[in-house]
């Protein structure tokens, strides 16, 4: 499945909303449960998905899966277990700048 920069994806379980800065190919998943675009009408949480992860996301937090293909800005605080493809996705550290001296 195709995942599209600047869609906007729902953990159906914490409450966490990502956009995508850098799409690419593969499925965004919290934990077990796929992530819901946020625009879809169709889109609905699976019955008994499970309870919610333990995993904190912060808003402005930025995230890459395994090989760099895909990248997500997290817009809404929640609890959600990140992952693409079963992979889990990584926290970006922010890139240093030089100082203005």
């Amino acid at each position: 499945m195709a995942i599209q920069a600047g869609k906007r994806y729902l953990s159906p379980l914490g409450g966490a909303e990502f956009i995508v800065t850098k799409g690419g190919e593969g499925t965004l998943m919290d934990g077990d449960v796929a992530l819901l675009l946020k625009d879809d009408p169709n889109a609905k949480a699976p019955e008994n998905a499970g309870t919610p992860s333990a995993n904190q996301v912060q808003l402005g937090k930025r995230f890459a899966s395994a090989n760099g293909s895909i990248e997500l800005l997290c817009i809404k605080a929640g609890t959600c277990d990140l992952r693409v493809d079963g992979e889990p996705m990584e926290m970006l550290q922010p890139k240093v700048l030089p100082s203005a001296d």
